[in-house]
């Protein structure tokens, strides 16, 4: 019996998807809930699971193309596929002489790797052998990977957990594969459905919007210092390092209660003002930008915004962030210090009327006192929408901020 496999209902708004990559061949058996094929949406990407066991026997869309929600993309031919059973195991004194002193270590075969469980080994630089296959006939599913990577010590985080103190490096970005000097080779690859959206979404930021940057510097001494002192037992504690992310987050709302423009939207004629703060944290993950949300984060502590954002980086390394979760947002924060950056003018994601850029840490020369000091100083950035904040308002913002770095107190005060 022919079955179509078609493409789900993923989201409200999301009405067709790319197909990243096969993973299964026409004439490979494959299982019921096995996936079959990834795909990719312009916020996230997912693996299709196979809706009954049989045979692929045909593939409508190609690696790369794009597929309409309900569209069929393949068929199966229904059969029952046979258990796999185990080898027979000897028994008596044949049994004791055929055993070996040692049990053999066991590497998976390379081409009983899936390609989407091959691309996760990439990109986490795991060996082949680490991961246990679970797959029929000894295959390496992207599960299995996931559940690799889940297992890693806590203390081997991803770069992109938004940390920026100056000692800790962030992992390079990808780059083109090096060819012969000399060579004029060209490679026209398409772009992730991700970073399509990416790109419509800036110009559409950039032709609809009148956008404006203010700077200011903050002297990051106080929040080093009580990071420094109350680390060790907040680990403790909560199982999560106390970052600088959540300080700014509390900030962030303190600021917003303050200027609540940077926290509405433009709809229609109206000015849309949110009683709520829902804030969304830019980070990099193996196939781009994603911008998950805290939901009404002015509720959570401090433990409470850093596991969730070391959660949100976690996840977005394994492509596993839900379309739930990199929804809406009334404010974002973008952090290019992870990467070294030093200054830069982030860009509002509409209909957003505010982003925080924050920049890494170097310590640089300032007066205090009427003496020149060192001091631990970050630059921020805060791009707004003109048409809804005034320079004043940006500006008493971003003093807010960093009247709240500089002396964490008033953040508990609310002050």
């Amino acid at each position: 019996m022919s079955i179509e496999l078609k493409i789900p209902t993923i989201g409200e708004s999301i009405t067709e998807v790319q197909i990243d990559e096969w993973l299964k061949s026409p004439g490979e058996t494959v299982r019921q809930d096995e996936p079959i094929v990834s795909l990719e949406t312009e916020k996230t990407s997912l693996d299709l699971p196979a809706p009954v066991s049989g045979v692929l026997v045909k593939v409508l869309k190609k690696k790369g193309e794009m597929a309409h929600v309900g569209e069929v993309i393949a068929y199966l031919d229904e059969a029952t596929v046979p258990k796999e059973t185990a080898a027979p195991v000897a028994s008596g004194k044949t049994a004791a002489s055929a055993a070996p002193s040692k049990p053999p270590v066991s590497t998976p075969d390379p081409t009983r790797v899936m390609p989407s469980a091959r691309r996760l080994l990439n990109e986490h630089r795991l060996g082949v052998e680490e991961p246990t296959p679970t797959g029929p006939g000894g295959r390496m599913l992207k599960e299995d990977v996931l559940r690799r990577l889940e297992e890693r010590p806590s203390q081997t985080e991803p770069a992109s957990a938004v940390e920026t103190d100056s000692e800790e490096e962030a992992a390079p970005p990808r780059s083109v594969p090096r060819r012969l000097l000399g060579s004029r080779d060209e490679e026209a690859v398409p772009m992730s459905m991700l970073r399509r959206r990416v790109a419509e979404r800036l110009v559409q930021a950039q032709q609809t919007a009148a956008l404006l940057t203010t700077f200011n510097e903050i002297d990051m001494t106080a929040v080093t210092a009580l990071r420094q002192d109350l680390q060790e037992s907040f680990q403790q504690r909560y199982a999560v390092k106390l970052g600088l992310m959540s300080f700014f987050v509390k900030a962030v709302i303190e600021s917003l209660k303050l200027v609540s423009e940077l926290n509405a939207e433009i709809r229609g004629t109206e000015i849309l003002y949110r009683h709520y703060y829902d804030i969304a944290i830019a980070i990099g993950s193996g196939r781009g930008l994603v911008v998950p949300v805290l939901r009404n984060a002015e509720r959570l502590s401090f433990a409470e915004i850093e596991n969730a954002i070391a959660d949100f980086a976690r996840r977005a390394q394994a492509n596993r962030l839900t379309l739930e979760e990199l929804q809406g947002g009334t404010f974002t924060i973008s952090n290019g210090g992870v990467y070294g950056s030093l200054l830069s003018t982030p860009i509002v994601n509409p209909p957003q009327s505010g982003i925080l850029g924050l920049h890494v840490i170097q310590d640089r020369p300032v007066a205090r006192d009427g003496q020149v000091v060192l001091r631990p100083m970050m630059y921020v950035a805060l791009t707004y929408d003109h048409r809804i904040v005034d320079g004043r308002e940006a500006v008493t913002f971003l003093k807010h901020i960093k009247a709240c770095i500089e002396e964490p107190a008033r953040i508990l005060l609310e002050i």
